[in-house]
């Protein structure tokens, strides 16, 4: 399998990840069908309306280090950490993500839009400084679903993030897309959260 560019994004590193999964289903040797049966199930994403209040992203503040993982069970794994910082008394959350190696790889800023009854999930890399048009989400059943279009080299793509598996010491994130308006998805990799101590 070939080596993971470093990654830029979320969404950059998502998209390189279906392109591995994909290459990996058709070549049809022995180690695509052993991660196959060793792949983590796919999650279900509820459905049904959710809620967006004040505080729902208290449960990221802190220190974490972080493993991403891939879903069809590859065993490739990457390190990260991050802090989080609640702000705003709970209608925001600042996350500051880091790589490997300790340098900068992102920032998360979620941010409540109460009148909305929303969350904005706003991205921006180190490498650029850009701010992505957010994911608008709110919370089903304690799991975080967030929204969002954007294109890819004038290919439309519809992306969806979800936290879950919430604990006061662990949580996991992981975003999919589609390619053809949510009929189909591409599961590429996740980010298992353990709260330092």
């Amino acid at each position: 399998m070939p080596q993971i560019t470093p990654i830029l994004d979320r969404r950059t590193l998502f998209l390189g990840a279906a392109g591995l999964v994909m290459t990996s289903a058709l070549s049809g040797n022995s180690t695509a069908s052993a991660a196959a049966q060793n792949a983590v199930a796919r999650p279900t994403i509820p459905s049904g309306t959710g809620s967006a209040a004040r505080g729902d992203f208290d449960f990221l503040t802190g220190e974490w280090t972080i493993k991403l993982r891939n879903f069809d069970g590859s065993g490739q794994e990457r390190d990260a950490s991050a802090t989080v910082h609640r702000v705003l008394g709970g209608m925001g959350s600042i996350e500051e993500l880091r790589k490997g190696d300790g340098s900068m790889w992102g920032m998360g800023v979620r941010v409540l839009h109460p009148n909305e009854g929303v969350w904005a999930d706003h991205w921006t890399s180190a490498e650029d400084g850009v701010v992505n048009t957010p994911q608008l989400g709110t919370f089903v059943d304690g799991v975080g679903v967030f929204l969002g279009d954007d294109p890819n080299d004038g290919a439309p793509l519809t992306f969806r993030a979800v936290w879950d598996q919430i604990t006061p010491t662990s949580c996991r994130w992981y975003q999919i897309m589609s390619r053809d308006g949510g009929a189909t998805w591409d599961y590429g990799w996740y980010m298992d959260w353990t709260r330092l101590a």
